[in-house]
């Protein structure tokens, strides 16, 4: 009879979405309470499924959370698996490490958390028994493998290792216990339980490794449907697996092409048209969209001018299409203008070369950038990161203000000249 368990990673259970709370407060209501949402949801797919066990390949919590709403959540869903019988594997991720929930929350005894020593634990099955090996790390910094820690394979039993890594290297991940997939896979256990990096990947040759990915997004860098992997040992301890959804809420950008359109009416159309179709294809129970508008149209000075109504307008109709929401808009449309002075060049347009010819000066960017860097310095530590996290990321900041201001001016000037 073969030995089924559930394998998931990076929940981030009630991850502070301090950004989206500052734009929209009930989008990050929704989204915060969409990673516990997520969570009982696997806890459903182990019931469900009737499986063995379920393995949580790290950082379930995240970061130095003190909430004992957290905490007694987190219990109600460990005590509904012990009474069906799951057994619980978990290991500490970077993120678990700063967590003080961690040290104090008390879980039933079919639970394992792993320690700072690798650790092997068998558990019989009918078919063939599987050992599960994991290796917690105490601290947020792991700079060097963990592979050497690992034992080897139990013999007789089908060897599962759960592990926190960074494997090579991910863009948007810090490096974490680096080790290659070909150490992995020589190590001879039949199933690798991965973490930490938000992308579900699969690689399969000696032996079955699978980084879980994110079970639920947190903003438009995680994008798509988001699922945990159920895992299948046969008696012969080859291994099937099968992905299964689990996202709450699905992060999707939503391109609407704009070219063409003339009326205000229109552009509302077919943002409408946009969001209906990737709520259809989204399977997820809601749509979270960042619209791009492009193109090219004779609307850009007002779209620009009107930015509010735009997004207003944008919410309302996924409202009405139906548990969607729009995080953002975002304008890309080419300032080309149907419809100028005939005959002349039109002085709006000169004086907005000017201005991006001004802007793009390095004396310029200078004055802005030290501006830029002075706000920084005068908020708190928790909002200083809207111009990028380096600085590459500020003077791609510094690049798109200087742009849209030179937009917005110009689509103000635009608007005046036409009435």
């Amino acid at each position: 009879m073969a030995f089924r368990f559930v394998h998931t990673a990076d929940i981030h259970l009630d991850s502070p979405l301090r950004s989206l709370a500052l734009r929209n407060p009930e989008l990050a209501e929704l989204v915060g309470d969409a990673s516990r949402q997520a969570f009982a949801a696997i806890v459903d797919l182990c019931l469900e499924e009737r499986v063995d066990a379920l393995v949580v390949a790290g950082d379930l919590y995240d970061g130095d959370q003190t909430s004992m709403k957290t905490a007694r959540f987190l219990a109600s869903q460990m005590t509904r698996l012990h009474q069906a019988g799951v057994r619980v594997y978990m290991i500490r991720g970077n993120h678990d490490a700063m967590s003080r929930i961690t040290k104090q929350l008390v879980l039933p005894d079919t639970v394992t958390t792993f320690g700072g020593r690798c650790q092997s634990v068998i558990q019989p099955g009918a078919g063939v028994d599987v050992a599960f090996h994991g290796l917690s790390f105490a601290s947020s910094k792991a700079p060097e493998s963990l592979l050497p820690k690992y034992a080897g394979p139990q013999e007789g039993a089908a060897n599962i290792g759960i592990m926190h890594t960074s494997l090579a290297g991910s863009p948007g991940h810090d490096v974490y216990a680096p080790c290659s997939v070909a150490d992995l896979h020589g190590h001879g256990f039949d199933y690798w339980a991965l973490g930490h990096i938000h992308v579900r990947q699969v690689y399969s040759s000696a032996s079955t490794l699978v980084m879980a990915g994110i079970p639920q997004g947190r903003d438009i860098n995680e994008a798509g449907e988001k699922s945990v992997t159920l895992v299948t040992i046969r008696d012969d301890r080859s291994v099937e697996i099968a992905e299964r959804l689990t996202s709450v809420a699905q992060f999707e950008r939503v391109s609407i092409d704009l070219t063409g359109a003339t009326e205000w009416s229109e552009a509302i159309v077919r943002i409408r048209a946009g969001l209906e179709q990737s709520r259809e294809a989204a399977r997820s129970r809601y749509l979270v969209a960042r619209l791009g508008l492009t193109g090219t149209s004779a609307l850009s000075w007002s779209l620009i001018r009107d930015r509010d109504l735009l997004i207003a307008e944008a919410e309302q109709a996924a409202e009405q299409v139906g548990n969607s929401w729009v995080e953002k808009v975002e304008l890309a449309l080419s300032t080309t203008v149907i419809g100028d002075l005939e005959g002349g060049a039109d002085p709006t347009l000169e004086l907005a070369q000017s201005m991006r010819d001004n802007a793009g000066s390095e004396a310029f960017r200078s004055d802005a950038r030290d501006l830029i860097l002075k706000t920084i310095g005068d908020l708190p530590p928790d909002a200083r990161g809207f111009a990028g996290k380096d600085e590459s990321g500020l003077e791609e900041f510094l690049d798109d203000v200087l742009e849209r201001g030179v937009d917005l001016v110009t689509a103000r000037l635009k608007a005046g000249a036409a009435r």
